[in-house]
């Protein structure tokens, strides 16, 4: 049953409100994320929006909505939404462009790269606000001693792995990153995936025929994906979180 916030005849409903206006993370000029959700349009009950802006192999860090399903909708450009399912215990990667989605079922860890620059998605909670837990957070609140004993590891590397984590993230990596050299030949140039696409572009390319349109590739959207073309073999190292 869906809950009702405020009283449809109230004069302080709200019917518009300009996204641009609440950006709740800003890495640089070209990636951010704009935030709507019930604090910011009271009309919108079981709804909540975040509206994100990527640039290529930036990525929105591990995390999960402990309230809330999302559905990933890419407008533009490319990316992958990577998802662990915790039942089957199994990493599902999923490319997507312009017209595609991904569901992201509440409660799942999850993460997206952009694979192309001017990426723009839409995530779509149905919840009020959506609530998110950081894995930046996870790390860097959980006592590197905790985190050692637990797992049989050494403590002085932990805490020395983790201490850069000052934080929360949000969008990785952090500025400075790869001038400094830390990233240096690891930005991935295709990603895994486990389950092709049943519209036809699993193994051929990134993009769908009907976005290899002149309009599209003016853009520059596809040019590069469709030189590049998607395969299972990749350089599985080169990207944290993936696996043979």
């Amino acid at each position: 049953m869906v809950s009702s916030y405020m009283e449809n005849s109230s004069p302080e409903l709200q019917f518009t409100y300009d996204l641009s206006q609440n950006t709740v993370f800003k890495k640089d000029a070209i990636n951010f994320i704009n935030e709507l959700s019930i604090n910011q349009l009271n009309s919108l009950e079981n709804l909540s929006i975040l509206d994100i802006y990527l640039s290529k192999a930036n990525v929105i860090e591990p995390h999960y909505h402990q309230n809330a399903a999302e559905l990933i909708y890419c407008i533009c450009g490319a990316m992958v939404v990577s998802i662990i399912n915790p039942f089957t215990k199994e990493l599902l990667n999923f490319p997507i462009c312009p017209g595609q989605v991904v569901n992201v079922p509440q409660g799942w860890w999850h993460y997206e790269v952009a694979t192309i620059d001017n990426t723009h998605l839409l995530a779509i909670f149905d919840a009020p606000v959506p609530d998110t837990i950081y894995g930046s957070d996870l790390l860097r609140l959980t006592p590197p001693n905790v985190l050692a004993y637990t797992y049989c590891l050494d403590e002085a590397k932990v805490k020395d792995t983790l201490s850069p984590i000052k934080q929360t993230t949000v969008l990785g990596p952090p500025p400075g990153c790869c001038e400094q050299g830390s990233l240096q030949g690891k930005t991935p140039n295709t990603y895994p995936y486990t389950q092709p696409s049943q519209q036809g572009y699993g193994t051929q390319s990134y993009v769908p025929q009907q976005y290899t349109s002149q309009g599209y590739q003016n853009q520059g959207y596809t040019q590069q994906y469709m030189q590049q073309p998607y395969v299972q073999q990749t350089l599985y190292s080169q990207y944290p979180g993936t696996r043979e």
